[in-house]
């Protein structure tokens, strides 16, 4: 007998008639999700991705909804005749799951009444009176008072409510169906985790979710015929900085999250009034229902918080059990003190991670711990001052475990000064960056203990790391110094001024949670990590860095139903499968990769490995100061500049490459030269810069026109130059008149001098000689990964031309080495299959000028 679901042929919620491609993708997600498969897809930017996505992984939820509602069952074998026993079971669990979900929908759409009065209560306070006895309704007439949710809970004293609105308010407040005194059982259900890198990605996500037709609970009788009901259950999770509606305790600046859990510590009129205590839980399984009533992002979630007087952020988490879609940014879901934290259960669950080139860098970043020796200086000032202020009120084992951390604080402070001492005396080498440089050393979590002296010798880090987690002593010494400083304030020299400086820098991060954020980081310490020790500037900085990404995503996968990475360009994917997966067995991990939407003869790749010279075009590292190479450079683009209408952009490997080429030209008066075919822009490092320019380049494009004027001497749209791996890399949309062609100039590989990559490397071909799988004649694991970062980093460059179907342009790659077999097989498969390598600068720019002439034909 059966139970496995049949992979649709069709997907009537997708909102248009799917391309096959889009379809492909989609039944290649219902078949992995349904068989509990691992699986890594490549979708290109306007294949219509996340909509494929939410399509194939919300129709399975409904047919797996349905299958456990109904008890359906494959009729594969042929079997149609069930055992009346089960038969009847089923039944009764049939019933019963219906009840609860008809009885929940009837609540949601409550909830929904209750959201549109809301609206219009808090719309009609801002509107002026027309006639006398008529006023704009005030939200204090329409608060759900818990004494009295039959309806009552309208002020009935409150005379100037209207007879419609006090109506309208009975009748929703009631159907909600709660009582003060009712405990709420809390059912959950299975769901899809949706997480991306951003906020402002998760908001595109809901976009595209209003754009499906389908339902995954039944409709209330109110909304049988609505058609314009998103009832999918959903919610978006975010920070306290992010949702909290309390303005008076946001005003105050510091730590929220540590003043927050202040402030609900507090009891009567010092609690916060958003959120209701404990014993009384009807404002928030009312904030839950409208959380979920229709799909919210944070400044809607803001706004019902605002609107309810009811905190989002806790109303969001009491969200998550009755939700069947949870967005979230990747830290929530790959930290599993976040997890906890918030109350996620990843258990037998289907998790899509969006933008999933960037998961890699994500899990490294957030299993790396900086601590550098100011924040060390600090944490260890203000141990001893709490130590000495509170040492007669303390008791033994806490007086204890603070000695001993004072102890573990003190040694490592000093072997950080020594080390710095040391070093400083030592001379600096210069890197491959090209500046100055002290060493850093890098050291095992047990090597780095040995260096500490006999005084840490018999300290434990696990008592250490459970006493800072069971105590939040952190918070509490933070919290001392910041009262003491406000007291300070007021008080003159009652406090000492070194205490006051302290409380100050505490105000934000508590030195103390970077600390005990460290000191977990060595107890979890393996073969997979290592502490770095290095001078940032005059400063010395200890780091602690995993070097494997799969050790904490491992905790995810083994868990999760399905876990599906997607992104537009995920290339080589061979590189993520190995680096995240090489616990998963074979036959449970996939791959997909689908070609795009855009016709062949839409977009043209094109490697250019000599300029007009012929010279050939390789810019290694050494050549960077090489002027008669980046004057062939710059004579290239002129003559690219000549052929391309609307915007070109070149990305270059790094910023200093691109400082250097501009001083090069601009002395030589190439630059001058570019200008005159096109506006030249750079990228900016500062972010605040980004929009400026972009937008100054956007302007000058559109003041062109069409970008191909019969006056060829005039300039024809502009020239932005970005830094591969930077702000523009990637999240941007060069579509259309933005970017006619792109420019890769070089390789961007990453700086092999980073003792953090040489660590990494280092760590993989460890991991490759354990498994003794090298094939012959092939790379080690360390030169492979290095490839490999190289192109995932050129890859997202790539992916920012060709942003839809009638999109087209050039892409130019413009270095011999992308002629290479090995190179051009990392590119995505949608790109590489019909690469043209130009032997001559002569045969590129006749291909170039083909290739234009034959889309001002067409237009």
């Amino acid at each position: 007998m059966s139970l496995n679901l049949n992979t649709p042929t069709s997907f009537p919620a997708f909102p248009f008639a799917p391309y096959d491609i889009q379809l492909g993708l989609m039944r290649h997600l219902y078949e992995n999700i349904e068989n509990r498969r691992v699986t890594v897809v490549e979708s290109p930017t306007g294949t219509g991705k996340t909509l494929s996505l939410l399509c194939a992984s919300l129709t399975w939820l409904r047919d797996e909804q349905d299958r456990a509602r109904k008890g359906k069952i494959s009729t594969d074998d042929e079997q149609e005749v069930m055992d009346w026993v089960l038969a009847q079971t089923l039944d009764r669990k049939r019933q019963q799951l219906e009840a609860e979900e008809l009885e929940y929908a009837e609540r949601l759409a409550a909830a929904r009444k209750r959201e549109a009065i809301m609206r219009r209560a808090a719309k009609a306070r801002r509107v002026e009176p027309d006639k006398e006895g008529d006023r704009s309704i005030d939200f204090d007439d329409l608060v759900f008072l818990p004494e009295n949710v039959d309806g009552s809970s309208i002020r009935e004293e409150d005379d100037n409510i209207s007879p419609a609105v006090r109506a309208l308010m009975q009748k929703y407040v009631s159907k909600s169906g709660y009582s003060s005194n009712t405990t709420e059982a809390e059912p959950t259900c299975t769901k899809i985790y949706y997480t991306s890198r951003t906020h402002s990605q998760l908001s595109q996500v809901l976009q595209e979710l209003r754009k499906l037709s389908i339902s995954l609970s039944p409709s209330s009788d109110d909304e049988q015929n609505d058609a314009s009901v998103v009832d999918i259950r959903t919610v978006s999770l975010a920070s306290r900085k992010q949702l909290c509606v309390n303005e008076k305790l946001k005003g105050k600046g510091g730590d929220l999250d540590e003043a927050c859990r202040q402030l609900l510590s507090e009891k009567g009129d010092k609690r916060c009034s958003y959120l209701p205590p404990a014993d009384d839980e009807t404002r928030m399984l009312d904030m839950r229902d409208q959380i979920l009533a229709t799909p919210k992002d944070i400044e809607s979630l803001v706004q019902t918080g605002q609107e309810s007087r009811t905190c989002p952020y806790f109303g969001s988490r009491k969200a998550i059990l009755q939700a069947q879609l949870v967005l979230l940014p990747y830290n929530l879901l790959l930290q599993r003190t976040a997890r906890e934290s918030l109350g996620i259960d990843l258990t037998d669950q289907v998790i899509i991670v969006d933008e999933a080139h960037n998961l890699i860098s994500t899990l490294l970043s957030l299993s790396t711990v900086q601590l550098p020796l100011r924040t060390l200086s600090t944490s260890l000032n203000q141990l001893s001052i709490y130590l000495s202020k509170f040492r007669n009120r303390l008791s033994t084992e806490h007086s204890l475990h603070l000695r001993r951390l004072v102890g573990l604080l003190e040694a490592l402070s000093n072997f950080a000064e020594d080390w710095k001492a040391k070093r400083t005396a030592s001379t600096s080498i210069v890197t491959k960056s090209g500046t100055a440089q002290a060493n850093a050393e890098v050291l095992t979590s047990g090597e780095l203990m040995a260096k500490l002296g006999r005084k840490v010798e018999g300290v434990n880090l696990l008592e250490i790391e459970k006493y800072l987690r069971s105590s939040k002593v952190a918070r509490k010494i933070s919290g001392y110094c910041t009262q003491a400083m406000e007291k300070a304030a007021g008080q003159g020299e009652m406090y000492p001024k070194k205490l006051v400086k302290l409380a100050k820098l505490s105000a934000t991060t508590p030195p103390l949670h970077v600390v005990e954020n460290f000191i977990v980081a060595l107890t979890a310490a393996s073969d997979g990590g290592r502490v770095t020790v290095s001078l940032a500037g005059d400063q010395v900085e200890i780091k602690y860095q995993h070097l494997n990404p799969a050790t904490y995503f491992q905790e995810v996968v083994e868990v999760a139903r399905a876990v599906v990475l997607a992104g537009g360009t995920m290339s080589p994917i061979s590189d993520i499968t190995a680096q995240l997966f090489p616990f998963v067995p074979q036959e449970r991990l996939t791959t997909f990769s689908c070609g795009h939407i855009v016709p062949p003869n839409s977009l043209q790749t094109l490697v250019v490995k000599k300029g007009p010279k012929g010279s050939q075009m390789q810019f290694k590292f050494e050549s960077r100061n090489d002027h008669a190479l980046l004057a062939e450079l710059g004579q290239v683009l002129f003559n690219f500049a000549s052929l391309v209408p609307g915007g070109m952009v070149v990305f270059v490997p790094s910023y200093g490459f691109l400082h250097t080429v501009m001083g090069v030209w601009e002395k030589s008066g190439l630059l001058e030269r570019l200008r005159s075919k096109k506006k030249v822009f750079t990228e900016p490092q500062e972010s605040a810069e980004v929009e400026t320019v972009l937008r100054d380049y956007a302007a000058e494009i559109q003041s062109a026109g069409d970008g191909a004027p019969a006056d060829t001497s005039k300039k024809r749209g502009a020239l932005l130059f970005a830094v591969v791996g930077a702000k523009l890399s990637e999240g941007l949309n060069f579509s259309d008149n933005l970017a006619r062609a792109v420019v890769i100039v070089g390789l961007p590989f990453a700086n092999l001098a980073s003792p953090e990559l040489r660590e990494r490397m280092a760590y993989v071909n460890r991991q490759q000689q354990g498994r003794d799988v090298k094939p012959a004649g092939a790379k080690d694991a360390g030169t492979e990964l290095y490839e490999n970062m190289c192109m995932n980093a050129v890859n997202q460059s790539i992916g920012r031309a060709i942003r839809h179907r009638g999109d087209w342009a050039s892409l130019i790659l413009l270095d011999s080495r992308y002629a290479s077999p090995r190179i051009r097989n990392k590119l995505p498969k949608w790109i590489g299959k019909n690469v043209t390598i130009a032997e001559t600068f002569g045969e590129a720019v006749k291909e170039m000028g083909r290739f234009y002439r034959e889309k001002r034909a067409a237009q």
